[in-house]
């Protein structure tokens, strides 16, 4: 379905009885069931507060990972499938490296956005999520102090206290050499709480090729494609793609591919795209991402597609209301997308509930995913599972006022054209 037809949809008030979901998640190494117990516990809480119904049962066609949804809401019975678009076995290769492997990535990554210049750039539109770069450097950085702390310490205890001799000091340094790798391997092994080297082994990936797709990545992307193609000539009312965080930017490269090879049927399902959390100017602004700027350009002035791109200040790992085409520096004349707004968490979430998560930046990362208890025309699981397709549920809707545009980006080249 074209725009134009998509606008005569919304005022008729056509509704979807059928549709497919395509969810592209963020760099994310846990299996895709995490997404569908996500789904399941926060859609039955987000019914419970507004008044329909979700009932989620297995089903995926062979070889994938997903789920049906059959739900009820305003009056109609709408049928959803879902389809984890999955590349955590890739997050998971990516993240094997040992603790010295690691501590080189820093130094790589650190360099790749200090010399590119993209950190101070960054740092113009929000400082937020740049914190939240630095943080695993930080992180990182201190427990190699106290690593190098505790060693020198015990080895420099251990020596004085014994009698003089080259053996005797030997043994102590290298005790002292055990015990400070000891604590790397305890800070490593706990990672879970403090996600230092996820946050790190995340940035090393946007980074390694300076903001180009690993070729595996590439070839994953063209399977996603394919999926979503042949989706498109279904018998549904409507595909949809959610990108999650780094899976923003997947999905526009996915899209923006099928867009140049004529592979969005203008008479086939209303095609939207979901982008929530994004984190694009973290790999547009590397001077090596021409492939993404390029898919930027392209899927900015696709007739074909609905772009909505959701995203809330109050989510510190996210660039917020950052129009991701525009700050990159590639938007055309015929730009038409996205549609930037804010899931306004202070306003979507009652005084309690923002009290309860406003410094669990981890946990608000996801709240687009989860449900608000006091919902506006942002809603996951009306967008996922209700009647309208994304263009009608947000026909006439205005940006948001205080989104960013200016273009910032010092690398705008986007290759051969």
């Amino acid at each position: 379905m074209g725009s134009d037809e998509a606008e005569q949809a919304a005022v008729s008030g056509a509704s979807v009885r059928r549709r497919t979901v395509f969810y592209i998640p963020g760099f994310d190494p846990v299996p895709p069931r995490r997404y569908r117990e996500l789904y399941r516990s926060e859609g039955a809480a987000q019914a419970a507060i507004s008044g329909y119904d979700l009932v989620l049962s297995s089903g995926g066609d062979p070889g994938t990972f997903g789920w049906q949804v059959a739900a009820q809401i305003d009056g109609s019975e709408v049928n959803t499938k879902f389809e984890v678009l999955v590349w955590s076995d890739i997050v998971r290769h990516s993240m094997s490296g040992s603790i010295p492997s690691t501590y080189w990535q820093l130094c790589r990554t650190a360099w790749t956005y200090f010399a590119t210049g993209a950190l101070w750039r960054l740092m113009r539109l929000r400082k937020g999520p740049v914190i939240a770069a630095l943080y695993p450097v930080a992180m990182l950085l201190g427990q190699a102090v106290l690593a190098v702390a505790v060693a020198l310490g015990i080895s420099a205890s251990l020596a004085r206290a014994a009698p003089d001799g080259v053996l005797i000091s030997g043994m102590a340094w290298a005790i002292g050499l055990a015990a400070g790798l000891g604590i790397l391997r305890w800070c490593k092994s706990h990672d879970g709480r403090v996600f230092a080297y996820y946050l790190m082994h995340d940035y090393a990936f946007t980074a390694q090729l300076g903001g180009a797709n690993p070729p595996e990545l590439d070839r994953r992307l063209a399977e996603f494609g394919e999926r979503v193609a042949k989706a498109l000539t279904g018998n549904v009312d409507e595909v949809l793609v959610v990108g999650h965080s780094s899976g923003a930017h997947l999905a526009v490269q996915m899209l923006a591919n099928l867009h140049r090879c004529r592979r969005m049927p203008a008479n086939g399902p209303a095609l939207g795209l979901l982008t929530l959390g994004q984190v694009v100017p973290m790999v547009s602004f590397l001077p090596k991402a021409f492939a993404l700027r390029r898919d930027l350009r392209d899927l900015s002035e696709a007739p074909g597609v609905t772009w909505v791109d959701v995203t809330a200040p109050g989510d510190g790992c996210s660039f917020a209301l950052c129009d991701p085409v525009a700050v990159s520096g590639v938007a055309g004349p015929g730009k038409r997308w996205p549609l930037v707004i804010s899931a306004a968490f202070t306003q979507t979430l009652s005084p309690a509930r923002w009290r309860a998560l406003r410094w669990r930046f981890f946990r608000l990362h996801f709240q687009y995913l989860c449900a608000f208890d006091r919902p506006g025309d942002y809603d996951y699981f009306r967008i996922t599972a209700g009647p309208l397709t994304l263009s009608q549920r947000f026909h006439g809707r205005a940006p948001s006022a205080s989104r960013i545009e200016r273009p910032v980006n010092g690398h705008v080249s986007m290759g051969s054209e």
